[in-house]
């Protein structure tokens, strides 16, 4: 098996180079957590840059939940994100009905202008999971979608993302996860994975990333 991606949340460079010197492959920079992660400001994306030599994949949402507050703003929001260095990127809505509001994903991706990104967990909350990709799928840009299989996470969405990894589908495991999951995880063909609070002490996200333990991560996958 080839080396398994991690990717990491952080809230910023302190967060960023503690995961990097852990042995994280990527990270993705948010902020508010209590929002359950929403675009940090330009100049937390420029200090990131600057902090780490590996891959930061920035997120562009305005509220909790899978709608934007604003499009228009949001769409300003990634300009200046994408002007302060950002190069890669997560982001994902869906309608009030529950699928993937396609108008309002394109309106960033034009934006982006091909840059790599992240689908969210939005996936995990669509009314039809099979749909969903079914208009993801050809997405320019599109390399991987963050998802536990489930809304509750990783434990009771375990064989949704064997099933969807053995198909092809490219899943970047995340959400609840723990390493209990990794093996059966690994077996099943997932080649990545996303964690953030298990990497913080007492998972709690007012504590620093602790690079010992995103090593312990880096070690069980590889």
């Amino acid at each position: 098996m080839s080396r398994p991606l991690l990717e990491v949340i952080a809230l910023g460079p302190a967060d960023a180079r503690r995961a990097a010197d852990g042995g994280a492959d990527r990270i993705e920079l948010v902020s508010d957590m209590d929002a359950a992660g929403l675009t940090p400001d330009p100049a937390t994306v420029e200090a990131v840059r600057a902090a780490v030599d590996i891959p930061v994949r920035v997120m562009l949402r305005d509220r909790d939940g899978f709608a934007p507050r604003d499009l228009a703003a949001l769409r300003g929001t990634a300009k200046a994100v994408r002007g302060a260095g950002a190069t890669e990127f997560v982001l994902g809505f869906l309608t009030p009905a529950g699928g993937v509001d396609l108008p309002a994903v394109q309106e960033l991706l034009d934006v982006l202008d091909g840059a790599p990104w992240t689908f969210h967990r939005a996936i995990d909350h669509a009314a039809d999971r099979t749909a969903a990709w079914d208009v993801l799928r050809d997405l320019p840009g599109l390399d991987c979608v963050l998802t536990a299989g489930c809304p509750s996470g990783v434990t009771d969405g375990l064989p949704v993302l064997a099933a969807e990894a053995a198909s092809g589908i490219p899943v970047l495991a995340g959400g609840g996860l723990r390493p209990p999951h990794l093996t059966p995880l690994r077996e099943a063909g997932v080649t990545a994975f996303h964690t953030g609070g298990a990497v913080r002490p007492e998972g709690r996200w007012d504590r620093p990333v602790d690079p010992d333990l995103v090593a312990s991560w880096r070690a069980a996958l590889s």
